[in-house]
């Protein structure tokens, strides 16, 4: 039934995160299944993943500039119409508005997917935000972004919670060999053995990594960092001033030999594995918290604020820990906690999380969900 499927998805680019990935993990899908897919984006990282051959790609500007959007309209309305297109996702507010009309020249079904929360400051902001409702499918990546969509605007559509997915197989253990792990911490500087704390993440401020030094701090005050090193892994994405901020404030505490921030890896199993612990410390509810189902994923013991996605994605004292949102002294806490915690029931918890992973987060569920979704639409 996918080979009836002719799907054009929006996303503004397709460098990498969870909404990108996740558009990806569908084309690829319905490609192989047959049927005709589709991404209208900027461009992106991801595209040199793409084969053309099997996934048509359209690069056009998709940003938030009004002509644009107005022109994006007609646009989209040929690409549907020169490739027969019967379902159109968008998967970002500006995108939405050009698909929304095109798909309603064209009479085609529109499925869109709230991926944030989505800020609104003014009635403006939140009329903008609105056209994410406006879909004959409404995806929620979680149930907290379902509620807060129910909450906040009125949904006439049907709505569903889609849990984003991962390539359980690429964030495994048994992706990483021993000489990767060893060219990372030599990399790194890390020729002892130590208690290595992990915060992936992009740098930006609310991911927390303020928060984490603070706590970091409090840890050292008390002289319980002697054989625990930790890893900030991250790009700037053009936030130099943020960075150096960090930079400062790891001066300021005199954490430059317990602490390191690096840029983002090509292969992040591998930054997983050399961890003992990963920290989402994110100060702002995530969506849906990438990085604790990751390192779920990884069998690696998380600890993350408790709020947003977190508290759906980690099962608390079961596959990891909550700690109080914003609180670097619970932050500390927790963490002096989990390092007096016994290997055998650190790797426990790494089992259970891997299990409540392949159980709720893989890609195959995501993508299959996702179809159903398609599918009640087309047939």
């Amino acid at each position: 039934m996918s080979a009836n499927i002719r799907l054009l998805q929006i996303i503004p680019n397709m460098d990498i995160g969870g909404a990108e990935t996740g558009c990806l993990h569908v084309a690829d899908h319905i490609s192989k299944q047959g049927g005709f897919s589709a991404i209208l984006t900027s461009g992106g990282k991801l595209l040199d993943l793409i084969d053309r051959n099997k996934i048509k790609i359209f690069k056009w500007p998709i940003n938030k500039n009004l002509f644009f959007i107005i022109l994006n309209i007609f646009y989209i309305f040929l690409k549907i119409k020169i490739h027969k297109i019967n379902i159109v996702h968008a998967r970002s507010r500006a995108p939405a508005w050009s698909a929304y009309f095109a798909s309603k020249l064209a009479n085609v079904k529109f499925v869109t997917t709230f991926h944030g929360t989505y800020n609104f400051k003014s009635k403006l902001k939140k009329f903008y935000n609105s056209i994410m409702v406006k879909s004959d499918h409404v995806i929620a990546g979680s149930e907290f972004i379902l509620n807060h969509i129910h909450t906040n605007y009125q949904v006439k559509a049907k709505s569903s919670v889609v849990k984003r997915g991962i390539d359980e197989k690429y964030f495994s253990k048994k992706n990483v060999t021993e000489e990767e792990i060893k060219k990372l911490k030599d990399l790194m500087k890390i020729n002892v053995e130590k208690f290595i704390i992990l915060l992936p993440g992009r740098l930006t401020y609310w991911k927390g990594q303020k928060l984490f030094i603070e706590a970091l701090n409090i840890l050292n005050n008390q002289n319980l960092l002697e054989n625990v090193y930790s890893l900030i892994i991250g790009g700037h994405q053009g936030r130099i001033q943020y960075k150096e901020e960090l930079m400062q404030l790891v001066k300021k505490y005199n954490l430059e030999n317990k602490l390191k921030i690096a840029h983002g890896l090509n292969k992040m199993p591998v930054a997983y594995s050399i961890s003992n612990l990963v920290l989402s410390s994110s100060i702002e509810p995530e969506a849906f918290g990438r990085i604790s189902v990751e390192a779920q994923s990884m069998e690696k013991p998380v600890l993350a604020s408790d709020i947003g996605g977190s508290l759906e994605t980690v099962i608390n004292n079961k596959t990891g820990w909550l700690f109080k949102n914003n609180d670097s002294e619970d932050l500390a806490g927790k963490i002096k906690m989990i390092m007096k915690t016994e290997q055998n029931v650190l790797d426990l918890i790494g089992r259970q999380g891997r299990k409540n992973v392949k159980e709720n987060y893989t890609r195959e569920l995501m993508v299959s969900r996702t179809l159903e979704i398609y599918k009640s639409l087309v047939y």
